[in-house]
C-alpha cells in the first residue's frame, strides 16, 4: 500500500474508487496509529503511524484500502487523569465516524484503561490489549441505488403524526411478517407493517435509537441487554443486530420503502452521552482519542465529569470539533440515508454551557442555519437532570418539543383527578401558556400521553405501582409518579367491569391525543392494549416484555379501526391541526374557540371554578369558509352530566362524529340547542351543520 499525507478536510474513513483516506481529530494526543485487521476483526494485519497532523487532525491516505476493510486506531498521549487526559495506547479505539461496525463489544477488563481493583483505581495504567473483543469499524462504500420511485414524504408539520417504535419490538411478534425479517429493518418495512401503519393513519415513524450501541457490562452479567439503545458509540453507523447482513444498506432499504408507501422516519438520537460512563468506565472510543474535549469535565478536578444525564459523563458542545461531529452525524443522516427527522435525548445537554442551558448555544444556531437541515423535522426532550435542566417550551422556533405536562394533566384527568379543567382546556389546545412566543406555531408542542419510557397505555390504566423486579434493581428503577389508575385491580383480571373501564380509558386517552391541537404522538403497541406487565422501565427487556405482543388484534382490545377513525377527523378539521394559535370571540362575530357550559353559555370566570369540575366543552370554529367547526366534550365524570348542543344561528344542527363509548361509531343528528347527556367518562365530538 501506498502511504501518502491525504487531506485532513473530511473526518472519518472516506473511499474515492481508488484508495481510503483516514482522518481523525485529537488536539492532545501525540502519535496516531491506524490499524488495519483481517476480514474477521481477529488478527491485526499492519500498524501505520499517521504521518499529517492538520489543525488537530490526524491523517493519511492509502492508496489500495477499499470497502469492507475493517479498522481501528490506537493514539498516544499522557495518561494523567488528574489533568483530564486518559490515552492509552493499549487499547483499540472505534473511529467516532465510523458507517458501519463489525463484531460485538466481548466484555473483558482489558477495556478498561487502568487495572481493575488496584488500589487506586482509575489512576494506575493498564497495558493489556483490548483488540479481540473490540468491534472494528468498516470502510464503506457510500453510494446507492435509491431507485426512481422513492420521494422523501416531506409530510407539513400540520398533518404529522409520529408512531414511535421500536425497529426489533415491533415486528419480533408479529405472525405476518416474514420469520427471517422480524425483529429487522426489513421488517418494518414489511408490507404487513406499511399497511398497519397506512390503516392507522401515522404519518411519520420515530425510530428509539439505532446509532451503533454497546450493552453496558452490568446488563449482560444479569443475562439482559441495552435493548432500548440509549448507550451510543457509534453516532454514523446503523446497529447490526438489526440487520441480516450489511446494516447501512439494509437500513436505506428500509427507508426507501417507508418512503414509497408516503411514511417519514425519525430517529431518535443520543449525542448527549456515550457509552463510556463515568471516570469507572471502559476506554472505547472518544475518552482514549481525546477525554478532554470530548467530554465535559469537572474543572475543579478533571479527573471527574460532570455529569448532566445521570450516565456518568456528558458530551461537551462547546468544543467545535465535538460540535462538528454532531452536526456531520446529523447531516449524514439525511444526506445518505435520507431520514426525515429526529428528536434528540435529553437535549438540554447538547445546548449547555459554562452557565447552564443557552438558548443562542452554538448547537442550535448551527442546526438553525444548516441548509441540509433547515426542512428537516428537529424535536427536543426539553429537559436534563442538571442543574436548570427543565426547559419546556424555551427552544428556538425550528424546534418542537415534547410536552411532558400534556401528559401529566391527561393521565391525571383520566385516573380521576378533579379540578383540571383549566389545565385540560390549555393542553387541548397546543398549550399555548408553554409555546406561544418567539413565532413559534402550535406544532411546537409534541402530545404524548405514553412513550417507550414509562407505563403503556394498557398498563397506565391497570396498574398503581411500577413492577420492575425483572430489570434486577429491585424495582427502584423507573418513576414512581405515573398518575396511573388501575380501576380497581392491580394487573389483569377477568372482572368485565374492570375490563370495560380499562378499555374505555385507553380510547378516551387516544381520543384526547388526536383531538388536540398540537402535534400527536401514539406509542406502538397502544392500539392494541399492549402491556408490559407493568414494567415502566423495560430498557433491559429485549423479550417478550419488551416486545409488542400483537395478540389482541381481532378482539374487543384491538382499537385500530378507532385510531383510524380519530386520525381521519384530525385531517378532516382543519382547526384542529392548523398551525395558528386560537383567539376567543372576535369583533366580527366569528371565534376560534369557545368554552362553554353545559347549559351552552360561555364560560366565565366563575365557571372555571367550579368544585372538582371534570367536564369540558368547547367548540372551534372554522379556519376556512366552507369548514365546519367541531364541539368537543370530555367528561370525566364517574356519572353522566347532561348538556346543551352549542345555539348558533349559522348551524342548525350538530351530526355526532365521536362517541368513545360506541364499540362502533353512529352519526347521531341533533338539533342546535337540543339536550343530551355525556356518558360517564366519554369523549365526544360533533360537526356542525347549516
Amino acid at each position: 500500500m501506498r502511504l501518502t499525507g491525504g487531506t485532513s478536510a473530511r473526518l472519518g474513513a472516506s473511499w474515492d474508487g481508488r484508495g481510503t483516506n483516514f482522518a481523525l481529530f485529537s488536539a492532545n494526543a501525540e502519535k496516531v496509529e491506524l490499524c488495519l485487521f483481517d476480514g474477521q476483526g481477529r488478527r491485526e494485519l499492519e500498524r501505520i503511524e499517521l504521518p499529517e497532523r492538520t489543525e488537530d487532525v490526524w491523517h493519511c491516505y492509502l492508496n489500495d484500502v477499499s470497502p469492507g476493510q475493517l479498522y481501528g486506531y490506537r493514539v498516544y498521549g499522557p495518561y494523567a487523569p488528574e489533568r483530564g487526559h486518559r490515552f492509552n495506547p493499549n487499547k483499540l479505539l472505534l473511529d467516532p465516524y465510523a458507517k458501519r461496525l463489525a463484531g460485538r463489544l466481548v466484555w473483558s477488563d482489558a477495556h478498561f484503561g487502568y487495572r481493575t481493583g488496584s488500589a487506586r483505581e482509575d489512576l494506575s495504567f493498564d497495558r493489556r490489549d483490548n483488540a479481540r473483543g473490540m468491534p472494528k469499524a468498516v470502510v464503506v462504500d457510500e453510494s446507492f441505488n435509491w431507485g426512481r420511485r422513492e420521494i422523501r414524504p416531506q409530510i407539513p408539520w400540520e398533518d404529522t403524526i409520529i408512531y414511535e417504535a421500536h425497529v426489533k419490538g415491533l415486528t419480533q411478534k408479529r405472525e405476518d411478517v416474514p420469520p427471517n425479517l422480524r425483529g429487522t429493518y426489513g421488517g418494518l418495512s414489511s408490507p404487513a407493517m406499511i399497511s398497519h401503519l397506512k390503516r392507522l393513519g401515522v404519518t411519520t415513524v420515530e425510530l428509539l435509537p439505532i446509532h451503533g450501541l454497546v450493552d453496558d457490562r452490568i446488563l449482560v452479567e444479569k443475562k439482559l441487554s441495552n435493548y432500548w439503545g440509549y448507550n451510543t458509540i457509534a453516532f454514523f453507523a446503523p446497529e447490526a443486530r438489526y440487520a441480516q447482513d450489511n446494516a447501512l444498506d439494509s437500513f436505506r432499504t428500509t427507508v426507501a420503502r417507508l418512503h414509497d408507501a408516503g411514511i417519514e422516519v425519525m430517529l431518535d438520537v443520543v449525542y448527549n452521552h456515550t457509552a463510556e460512563g463515568n471516570h469507572m468506565g471502559p476506554t472505547l472510543c472518544f475518552r482514549g482519542i481525546d477525554n478532554a474535549s470530548y467530554y465535559w469535565l469537572n474543572r475543579e478536578n478533571p479527573r471527574f465529569y460532570d455529569d448532566f444525564t445521570g450516565c456518568g459523563s456528558s458530551v461537551n458542545l462547546t468544543h467545535p470539533r465535538v460540535l462538528q461531529m454532531v452536526m456531520d452525524s446529523l447531516r449524514y443522516w439525511v444526506e445518505v440515508c435520507h431520514v426525515d427527522g429526529f428528536r434528540f435525548d435529553l437535549a438540554t445537554t447538547l445546548a449547555r454551557g459554562a452557565n447552564g442551558f443557552d438558548r443562542g448555544h452554538a448547537f442550535l444556531t448551527a442546526v438553525r442555519q444548516d441548509p441540509v437541515l433547515a426542512n428537516v423535522k428537529m424535536v427536543a426532550e426539553p429537559w436534563d437532570l442538571g442543574l436548570g435542566g427543565y426547559q419546556v417550551g424555551a427552544f428556538p422556533s425550528q424546534w418542537s418539543e415534547w410536552n411532558d405536562r400534556y401528559r401529566s394533566a391527561m393521565r391525571r384527568y383520566w385516573s380521576g383527578e378533579g379540578n383540571l379543567t383549566g389545565e385540560i382546556s390549555s393542553r387541548m389546545t397546543a398549550s399555548s401558556d408553554l409555546f406561544h412566543h418567539d413565532n413559534r406555531a402550535t406544532r411546537a408542542s409534541i402530545n404524548h400521553i405514553t412513550v417507550h419510557d414509562g407505563f403503556t397505555l394498557a398498563d397506565l390504566f391497570s396498574y398503581n405501582q411500577k413492577h420492575n423486579e425483572a430489570n434486577g434493581e429491585d424495582n427502584r428503577d423507573g418513576s414512581n409518579d405515573n398518575h396511573s389508575n388501575n380501576c380497581g385491580h392491580e394487573g389483569p383480571t377477568d372482572d368485565p367491569a374492570i375490563v370495560a373501564l380499562r378499555r374505555q380509558l385507553r380510547k378516551n386517552a387516544l381520543a384526547c391525543l388526536l383531538l388536540a391541537q398540537g402535534t400527536p404522538l401514539i406509542l406502538a403497541g397502544d392500539e392494541v392494549a399492549n402491556t408490559q406487565g407493568g414494567n415502566n422501565n423495560a430498557y433491559c427487556q429485549d423479550n417478550e416484555t419488551g416486545w409488542i405482543g400483537w395478540e389482541n388484534l381481532g378482539t374487543d382490545d384491538d382499537a385500530i379501526d378507532f385510531v383510524a377513525h380519530l386520525t381521519a377527523l384530525r385531517r378532516r378539521f382543519g382547526q384542529i391541526h392548523c398551525q395558528r394559535w386560537l383567539d376567543g370571540r372576535r369583533t366580527d362575530g366569528s371565534y376560534g374557540v369557545l368554552w362553554l357550559t353545559p347549559s351552552a353559555e360561555e364560560m366565565k370566570e366563575s365557571d372555571w371554578k367550579f368544585p372538582e369540575s371534570r367536564f369540558l366543552a368547547y367548540v372551534l370554529g372554522p379556519v376556512e369558509p366552507g369548514q365546519a367547526p367541531i364541539f368537543i366534550v370530555l367528561n370525566a365524570a364517574p356519572q353522566e352530566i347532561a348538556f346543551k348542543m352549542p345555539k348558533m344561528p349559522e348551524y342548525r344542527s350538530w351530526q355526532q362524529v365521536l362517541n368513545t363509548t360506541e364499540t362502533v361509531q353512529t352519526s347521531g343528528q341533533f338539533a342546535s340547542a337540543a339536550e343530551t347527556k355525556a356518558p360517564p367518562r366519554s369523549v365526544l365530538a360533533f360537526a356542525g351543520a347549516a
